[in-house]
């Protein structure tokens, strides 16, 4: 997640493919709002927390074999790319890398198609995965980045035919000002856009003191996350530190539906959120965030479970 206060970044950019992003056209009518099938939603497979983290160490040896971070234009954030691109192509996804130029550095986003579905009815679930210059970013944003990738594979494993269309992205340069998603929605012309029934965001998703946000944007995605965490048993609150700060803001600005989970960053827990959820109140969620301490250990495994899973019902309930 990046910085509370936003600073000008200028971006001159260029596309190295896109054929996904630009083909096909259908009116300019927003698609209709559905609620997601408690059937369908119930069908999503366990996410495997072991699965995830095990993502999460590769980014960890990534970050340590490139200068100790994962950050924009330097090589951790290119081998992190690579890492995830390879997963998905060798799962039977359609993968494109978007090229952008920001701060002077070469930056990417990676999308990734899922086969079939209805293309004028996209769910699309993403996630920033640079860090910070300053550490490796594996609670910001290793921890959604991984995420999202599990459940790809999953939706790969299962052969999973869905009624709308899945879409996974990867962000670049969310931390200079959400710089990839901003350049993915603003090169979507009118229809693609229209073509986006909902935009899933997932930043920081593994505080170690966590809370459980979901964001409050869209009603019906709303509810789908909040759905399954009443199942658990859990009380959410609203998502509102994040506001503005992550990849869901362009599209939402554009008018596409938007929600996503958050377990909190430097904002600090209450006494009543502690008694609510555990952990420890006057403390930040997380007290490494932006720093070199985000480490592997820097992760709540419970919160990084719990965020999965309710990513796959989400995915599996609004895509059916």
């Amino acid at each position: 997640m990046k910085l509370s206060v936003p600073g000008r970044v200028t971006s001159a950019a260029v596309i190295t493919a896109v054929t996904l992003l630009t083909t096909g056209a259908i009116s300019g009518a927003a698609p209709a709002r559905t609620t997601a099938s408690p059937t369908a939603a119930a069908a999503a497979p366990d996410i495997p927390v072991a699965n995830v983290k095990g993502h999460l160490a590769q980014l960890q040896s990534i970050a340590t074999a490139n200068g100790g971070n994962r950050a924009h234009g330097r090589t951790g954030y290119k081998a992190s790319i690579d890492y995830v691109k390879a997963k998905l192509d060798a799962a039977g996804f359609t993968t494109v890398l978007q090229q952008f130029t920001s701060s002077g550095r070469t930056g990417y986003n990676l999308i990734a198609d899922w086969p079939g579905g209805d293309t004028g009815h996209v769910v699309m679930a993403g996630a920033h995965l640079d860090s910070v210059t300053a550490g490796p970013g594996i609670n910001d944003n290793g921890s959604g980045s991984a995420a999202i990738l599990e459940t790809a594979l999953a939706v790969s494993r299962a052969q999973y035919q869905p009624t709308k269309h899945l879409r996974f992205a990867w962000w670049g340069a969310e931390e200079l000002g959400m710089v990839g998603s901003k350049y993915y929605v603003n090169n979507l012309s009118s229809a693609n856009r229209a073509k986006i029934s909902d935009y899933l965001n997932f930043d920081m998703i593994g505080s170690p003191n966590p809370g459980y946000f979901v964001y409050d944007d869209d009603p019906t995605i709303e509810k789908t996350f909040k759905d399954y965490f009443t199942g658990l048993g859990i009380a959410t609150e609203p998502e509102t530190e994040g506001d503005g700060r992550s990849d869901h803001s362009p599209f939402k600005n554009v008018g596409i539906p938007v929600g996503g989970l958050f377990s909190g960053a430097d904002y600090i827990k209450t006494a009543a959120q502690a008694a609510k959820w555990g952990g420890t109140s006057g403390q930040a969620f997380d007290r490494c965030y932006h720093a070199s301490c985000d480490t592997s250990s820097n992760i709540n495994d419970t919160a990084l479970n719990r965020n999965a899973d309710a990513l796959a019902y989400a995915v599996w309930g609004l895509s059916s």
